[in-house]
């Protein structure tokens, strides 16, 4: 579990497999009370659905990364476990969202970035190629995002909204359902998308302008 206070402060406790705690310790360290990872101006963080890689932006625009690092995950151009925070390059990260083995992030620009395992075409970047470092996929009015297990999508600033990955049970949003891997970016119907939530590995709520709730994919459980 992760935490962020108020005054920037980050603190972790739980399991520590890959040094995802954050706190340069061995991976039977584990804690079972908040112990602070070091810093004082951290602002959001995301995980991977598998638990074992984190990600965390700070009020000054800087991206770190530490844990598990299979795919190149960590945004590292390797794939070396890091049990203490360690920088992706640029000072400009916004939002990110994380995977099953694959992250996808928005800097301040609107630039929309990519990279670990590319898993039916997850990383949007028109390839399968698992990636170590962020690649930019097309486009620079990105504004929300969110990630599922193999896929991502997206909305931009003018109300559209942009799927990719694996579709097996309709989870880009097509009115179709196949195995093929669609690797780029794909328009969903519609011009006045508002916001997008990832739903477990393979699903979407978004909401529209109007305020209406769209939802797609698995039906697992309702």
């Amino acid at each position: 579990t992760y935490g962020i206070k108020t005054d920037g402060t980050f603190w972790s406790w739980g399991d520590n497999s890959n040094g995802i705690l954050g706190q340069n310790t061995g991976e039977n360290a584990r804690k079972s009370s908040p112990t602070q990872v070091p810093g004082t101006t951290w602002a959001s963080v995301s995980s991977n659905s598998a638990g074992g890689t984190v990600l965390a932006v700070k009020t000054d625009g800087t991206l770190w990364s530490w844990g598990e690092n299979n795919h190149g995950s960590l945004a590292q151009n390797n794939q070396t476990k890091y049990s203490s925070p360690v920088q992706v390059p640029g000072t400009t990260w916004s939002v990110v969202r994380g995977g099953d083995s694959h992250f996808g992030a928005i800097k301040t620009d609107g630039t929309y970035w990519s990279w670990g395992r590319s898993y039916k075409g997850a990383l949007g970047d028109g390839t399968e190629a698992s990636k170590s470092s962020p690649v930019q996929i097309p486009g620079t009015t990105w504004s929300k995002n969110a990630v599922i297990g193999y896929g991502q999508a997206a909305v931009k600033t003018d109300g559209t909204l942009w799927t990719w990955g694996r579709n097996n049970v309709g989870q880009l949003g097509q009115n179709s359902r196949d195995t093929d891997a669609h690797a780029s970016p794909t328009q969903v119907p519609g011009t006045t998308w508002d916001n997008i939530y990832s739903v477990r590995d393979k699903g979407y709520i978004a909401t529209k302008t109007d305020g209406t709730l769209w939802t797609w994919g698995e039906d697992a459980w309702g």
